[in-house]
């Protein structure tokens, strides 16, 4: 007997609120669980949620994004034009895998590779990165590779939208702290934009989800969201990324090695 449908939602929005900014990969453990329950939905359903997980943080950054409204500033204008040309290069690359009807894998095992490479980038990075003086400014090669890396998630599940943002934009020297709130704020209009667009794409070819599960499954993921980054802001305070790089690690290959069903 397969689980209720509410069951496997509620857990779908759980897991999308802790995986969504913690770098572990969002869309590869929403395919992991969903293969476990035999719960499969859609796209719309993934972006959808992932949309309430967004909306939820947006209160955690309340100082950053008010000065972002004080747009006449220098500081202010800087910071919003590298936003949304990070944006703008994203949303360009999104319409190219749209167009070439990229789709995401229906097993584990391209996710595996992705956590596993992912992971051992951060162990990696945060070793040749100790000890040396980082920058907490963020420059222009780190907004092109920010977008990059968001495109990079997008065909890759497993790479994580908020790992490989993070990564490429350490590994050009960004301190830990400006590069995670760096992928964060990127990640806000991007995110939204997707599950605007996908829900728009969904209203011409005429609306097939449920709607109450679809707002449980978004409430959900919000509220768990608002906890995991309010811990995850508090953490990078004092930590290194390589804990989610071993997990990455261990996950990925306890994935292929089957000894998990999926």
């Amino acid at each position: 007997m397969g689980l209720p449908s509410w069951f496997a939602v509620f857990v779908l929005g759980v897991v999308e609120g802790i995986t969504e900014f913690i770098p572990v990969s969002s869309t590869g453990h929403l395919l992991i669980a969903e293969n476990w329950m035999h719960s499969h939905q859609t796209d719309l359903f993934n972006v959808v949620i992932q949309s309430g997980a967004v909306l939820a943080v947006l209160p955690l950054f309340k100082d950053r994004i008010a000065m972002l409204l004080r747009w006449r500033e220098p500081a202010s204008l800087a910071l919003n034009l590298k936003i949304l040309t990070a944006f703008l290069i994203t949303v360009a690359g999104g319409l190219v895998i749209d167009k070439l009807g990229i789709k995401l894998p229906e097993n584990v095992q391209p996710v595996a590779v992705a956590l596993v490479v992912g992971g051992a980038l951060f162990i990696l990075v945060e070793f040749l990165m100790k000890g040396k003086g980082m920058s907490a400014e963020i420059s222009w090669a780190v907004v092109v590779v920010v977008a990059v890396g968001q495109l990079v998630a997008a065909i890759f599940p497993g790479s994580s939208r908020s790992g490989a943002t993070i990564i490429f934009a350490m590994m050009l020297g960004t301190s830990r702290v400006a590069a995670t709130e760096f992928s964060f704020l990127v990640g806000i209009p991007t995110l939204l934009a997707a599950g605007g667009y996908k829900i728009l794409k969904e209203l011409k070819t005429g609306w097939h989800e449920d709607w109450a599960l679809l707002l449980m499954g978004t409430v959900v993921a919000g509220v768990v969201s608002f906890v995991a980054v309010k811990w995850l802001l508090h953490y990078i305070q004092t930590h290194t990324f390589v804990n989610f790089g071993i997990y990455r690690i261990a996950l990925g290959l306890v994935l292929l090695s089957g000894v998990l069903p999926h």
